[in-house]
């Protein structure tokens, strides 16, 4: 069954799982524009067959405890390959077998081959560890401005108080811009089309978040183009994450070769999603979920998605410097521990936050 229609079943969302607004009336300048794609999305048996390789993706979202943020990750003089050898190798021996990476369009415009090396090191200590890999480009969450360099130190208590969005309000102010993030996503995308360590390319991170709602629609389906143009062995897609987002819920859902989705709710409104997401057909896959208190934990959502055969990675794999064991809205200006963590399940010394998480982790991966 190819996904052909835009019908959203949006009635059958329950709530929206982070920061997104009411979306704005449709526009003739913001309506899906499918004549934009060089093919249409893999067909469900494609999809459902390319799945099959992977068994149960189990992981995080990774960033290393070291780097405030996407630039302080991939920057030459930043990047922390120890740090990374050694974190990677944490969620190895818990049974985890994949990470959701973010790029940043900045870094590798400072250098074209020193980011792509770059990002292949990454994947080289990766795949050591048996972990497959699911990058991603574009970001509407957290700061809207950045500069390469030295990046901020993190504001005490606050959540991902240094996480930049890709490409930011500047996409909104220098119309030229469009041609070095076209030149950026092609010429990545080239260099690892074929990488069997790649899951697949999640071409925009909450598209519409930061009150951006349909100002996204163009880079979204620019991200789209530029990808069916260079096709890729390895799927493209864009997660769905918030129901008020129809425009952009509805291009999504059309044009990914394979669903993601995001959700921070309780088993119950997840499996709403679950329900209402598998009418598209073919697999899925949930890359990002896990807030403590938002009632998404290890034990009760990481089951569901083991018995829904759904991919599952949790926001957050070692505590750093994104200071993501605070909550999103709840900042602690003394810096003391939380009683109850946010995200992330290690602490810096490879120590977990809950032994008895670490454990069901590894009996639901199998890890002895």
């Amino acid at each position: 069954m190819k996904r052909l229609s835009y019908l959203f079943l949006s009635l059958v969302w329950i709530m929206a799982v982070s920061c997104g607004k009411k979306e704005s009336a449709e526009t003739e300048a913001t309506k899906p524009d499918t004549t934009q794609t060089v093919r249409e999305a893999w067909p469900e048996d494609q999809a459902n067959e390319w799945y099959k390789q992977w068994g149960w993706l189990r992981g995080s979202d990774f960033i290393p405890s070291t780097a405030i943020n996407q630039l302080e990750m991939w920057q030459a003089e930043t990047f922390d390959t120890a740090t990374i050898n050694r974190e990677l190798g944490w969620a190895e021996s818990i049974g985890l077998n994949s990470m959701r990476v973010y790029l940043h369009h900045s870094a590798w415009e400072i250098d074209h081959e020193g980011f792509k090396d770059r990002v292949n090191q990454y994947l080289t200590i990766a795949d050591k560890h048996g972990i497959s890999t699911i990058f991603v480009f574009f970001d509407d969450c957290w700061n809207p401005t950045y500069q390469t360099g030295k990046q901020p130190d993190p504001k005490v208590g606050i959540h991902n108080s240094g996480w930049i969005r890709d490409p930011g309000d500047l996409i909104h102010q220098d119309s030229t811009l469009i041609n070095t993030l076209e030149a950026y996503v092609k010429d990545v995308l080239k260099r690892f089309s074929g990488d069997k360590r790649i899951v697949l390319w999640d071409l925009y991170n909450e598209p519409g978040n930061s009150g951006y709602q349909n100002k996204s629609m163009p880079l979204l389906q620019q991200a789209f183009r530029w990808g069916r143009e260079v096709n890729p062995s390895q799927p493209l897609s864009a997660g769905v994450w918030s129901k008020d987002l129809v425009d952009l819920n509805n291009y999504q859902l059309a044009n990914s070769d394979v669903i993601t989705y995001h959700n921070y709710s309780d088993p119950e409104e997840h499996q709403q999603w679950i329900d209402s997401l598998r009418t598209y057909g073919g697999p899925l896959i949930c890359t990002e979920y896990m807030a403590r208190t938002r009632n998404s934990r290890f034990d009760n959502i990481m089951p569901l998605l083991k018995k829904e055969n759904i991919g599952a990675y949790n926001w957050g794999l070692v505590s750093g410097k994104t200071n993501t064991i605070y909550a999103w809205d709840t900042p602690m200006p003394d810096g003391k521990e939380p009683k109850v963590w946010f995200h992330d399940i290690f602490r810096k010394d490879g120590t977990p936050y809950k032994k008895e998480e670490v454990k069901l982790i590894k009996e639901l991966t199998g890890k002895k």
